[in-house]
C-alpha cells in the first residue's frame, strides 16, 4: 500500500479559462535568420488559427492584440527555417465580439473524470504517470459545457480511483468516492493503444462511458503515424470526447444518476424484507400490550386510583461510536451498513473508512452508551467484540 501511495506520481490539471484555443496548426516558413523564421511562423499560425475560427479579415496588429499565448506542440529550428506544430490561444473577451459569441450556455453538473488507458494489455488510471492522464490534465476545459472534475492522481487517488472502480455498482461506494471530489456523477473516457510494430503506426480505439453503471455512449478510432504523434492523437481524441459528452448533455443523458442520492437509495430486497418483518413484529407487540392494558382497566375496582404526577422519562443521550466490520465485497458492505441502520436506537450510520477485502469502519450515532449498542447488535444476530475504542462486529 505504501508503494502505491509514495513516489513521484500525479499530474495537476491546468487552471481552466474561457479563452479560445486552436491547436494542431502546422507551419513551415523561412526567414533571414532563425529568430526571424520563428517570428514568421508564429504570425502565420495566428492567421491560420483565426481562419479556422471563421473570423473576419483584420490586420496583423489587430490579430496580435487578441492572441493570449502561442502553444508549441513541436518545433524544429534551422538557420533560416522554422518547422513546427503550434497552438494559438485567443482572448475570448476581445475575440468574442468579432466571432459572434453566443449567449448563456447550459453546463453539466460536476462530473468526476476517470481516464482509463489500456496499453500492453494493462489497464491503468493513476497507478503510474501516462500520456492519457497527461492529455486530460493539460486539456483546457474552460469553454466546455461539461464541468470536468480531474483528480491529480497523487497521494491516495491511485488507491481510491482505479480501473476496478469503474466496474463497481455499489451506490454507497460511489457516493463516498464522488463526495471526496465534490462531484455529482462520473465520466469514463477509455483509450486503448495498439502499436502495430516498434516505431510504426499506433492505433487508438476510444470509448466514451458514463455513470455508475458504466453505460456505453460512443466509440471511435484514430491512428498516429508513429510514437511521436501519439500526444497529438490523444489531444484530438479529447476534443472528440468533449463533443460526445456535450451532445449527450444536450440529449439529457448526463443528468446525475438519481440512485446516487441518499434519499433514493434502494436496499437489498432481502434486507428490506427483514426490516419490514421486524417492524411488523414490533407493531404486533405494541397492539398486544395495548389490548392487555384495556382489559386491566375494565377489571379494576371502582375506587378512585391514586396516581403520582406523571413525569416524562429523562432523554437518553446519543453517542457516536466506531464500529469495525469485515467487507469481503462491496455488496457485503452495503448489507452491513443497512442492517446496522435498521437496528433499534440507531439514529445514523455512515462509512468513515472503506477497505474492500479487509476491515472497513463505520461511525454509528446511537441513543445510549456503547454497551447498549453492543447488546442491540447482538440481538440482531451480530457477533460483537467490545473494547474501549469501539466495537467489532461479524456474522
Amino acid at each position: 500500500m505504501f508503494a502505491q501511495v509514495e513516489g513521484d506520481r500525479g499530474i495537476a490539471a491546468v487552471a481552466s479559462t474561457t479563452d479560445i484555443s486552436i491547436g494542431g496548426i502546422d507551419v513551415n516558413v523561412t526567414g533571414k535568420d532563425s529568430e526571424d523564421a520563428r517570428e514568421n511562423g508564429w504570425q502565420l499560425a495566428q492567421r491560420l488559427g483565426w481562419e479556422k475560427l471563421g473570423g473576419p479579415k483584420i490586420s496583423d496588429s489587430q490579430l496580435s492584440s487578441m492572441v493570449s499565448a502561442i502553444v508549441i506542440e513541436h518545433e524544429q529550428i534551422g538557420p533560416r527555417r522554422y518547422i513546427a506544430r503550434l497552438g494559438v490561444v485567443f482572448d475570448r473577451t476581445r475575440a468574442g465580439a468579432m466571432l459572434g459569441a453566443g449567449g448563456p450556455q447550459a453546463h453539466s453538473a460536476p462530473m468526476l473524470t476517470i481516464p482509463v488507458l489500456k496499453s500492453g494489455g494493462t489497464y491503468t488510471v493513476y497507478e503510474v504517470r501516462n500520456a492519457w492522464q497527461r492529455a486530460w490534465a493539460e486539456y483546457q476545459a474552460g469553454a466546455s459545457a461539461i464541468d470536468y472534475v480531474r483528480p491529480s492522481g497523487a497521494g491516495s487517488d491511485s488507491l481510491l480511483i482505479n480501473y476496478g472502480q469503474v466496474g463497481r455498482r455499489s451506490r454507497i461506494w460511489w457516493r463516498n468516492v464522488l463526495d471526496s471530489f465534490g462531484a455529482a456523477d462520473v465520466l469514463v473516457p477509455i483509450a486503448e493503444l495498439e502499436r502495430q510494430w516498434p516505431g510504426g503506426p499506433v492505433k487508438g480505439t476510444f470509448t466514451a462511458r458514463y455513470g455508475p453503471d458504466n453505460t456505453f455512449l460512443e466509440s471511435f478510432s484514430l491512428t498516429a503515424a508513429n510514437e511521436q504523434q501519439v500526444p497529438a492523437m490523444l489531444t484530438q481524441a479529447i476534443q472528440r470526447f468533449d463533443q460526445i459528452y456535450t451532445g449527450a448533455l444536450g440529449r439529457g443523458l448526463l443528468q446525475p444518476d438519481p440512485t446516487l442520492r441518499a434519499d433514493r437509495l434502494q436496499l437489498n430486497p432481502t434486507v428490506a424484507a427483514l426490516i419490514a418483518a421486524e417492524r411488523n413484529a414490533q407493531s404486533a407487540e405494541a397492539a398486544a400490550a395495548a389490548a392487555a392494558a384495556t382489559v386491566g382497566d375494565e377489571t379494576a375496582t371502582e375506587a378512585p386510583p391514586t396516581t403520582a404526577p406523571s413525569q416524562a422519562p429523562p432523554p437518553v443521550a446519543a453517542g457516536s461510536y466506531v464500529v469495525q466490520f469485515n467487507t469481503p465485497t462491496a455488496a457485503a458492505m452495503d448489507a452491513a451498513l443497512a442492517a446496522v441502520r435498521a437496528t433499534p436506537g440507531v439514529r445514523a450510520a455512515g462509512i468513515s473508512s472503506t477497505a474492500i477485502g479487509g476491515v472497513s469502519v463505520m461511525r454509528v450515532t446511537y441513543s445510549g452508551d456503547l454497551s447498549a449498542l453492543a447488546a442491540a447488535l447482538r440481538a440482531r444476530g451480530w457477533n460483537v467484540a467490545q473494547n474501549a475504542g469501539g466495537l467489532g462486529i461479524s456474522k
